[in-house]
């Protein structure tokens, strides 16, 4: 599977439940998605609303040839940099997630071991006004493996699901 055809199936895969926008997306991403939620808490009626909850994902999608180490480290500072800036934390606000997806060629060594190791994470007011923490996955068509950090397993699944690539 060619480059361009895995991101055009990852995009209609993540239009479903995500606002995805293919144009004005600045570099070094090619494709941006977004999600939100909205959920209250009554207790016995609506008229006593005990809580509102949002949740927020923002996903920066990029190509590449060639990931190496470097790379990946300047995409996935980029993507939690931009992302950040879609938060508005409040006291309704529960977690706006930020993730990165890289549909790579090829991939080196060092990348592969270093993805494990990208750790974000901000908590506003102690997490009373929510948190945002970042997930990161990519795809090396040459291996047709997936690696992801930690919180980016659930993202790597998904992926594999919908490339229908082997790990």
């Amino acid at each position: 599977m060619e480059n361009d055809d895995a991101l055009q199936k990852v995009l209609r895969a993540f239009e479903k439940f995500y606002t995805v926008k293919t144009c004005d997306v600045a570099e070094p991403f090619c494709a941006f998605a977004e999600f939100h939620a909205h959920g209250e808490q009554f207790f016995l009626t609506k008229a006593a609303k005990v809580a509102d909850i949002d949740t927020n994902e923002y996903v920066f999608f990029a190509q590449e040839k060639f990931l190496d180490a470097a790379r990946l480290a300047d995409l996935a500072e980029e993507a939690w940099k931009r992302g950040l800036r879609f938060v508005n934390p409040y006291f309704g606000h529960k977690n706006s997630d930020i993730s990165l997806v890289i549909l790579a060629d090829e991939s080196d060594s060092e990348a592969k071991k270093i993805v494990r190791k990208f750790r974000r994470y901000k908590s506003y007011k102690f997490g009373i006004y929510g948190w945002s923490a970042f997930n990161v996955s990519f795809c090396d068509f040459s291996s047709r493996n997936f690696f992801s950090n930690s919180r980016g397993e659930n993202l790597k699944k998904n992926l594999q699901k919908i490339l229908l690539l082997k790990n």
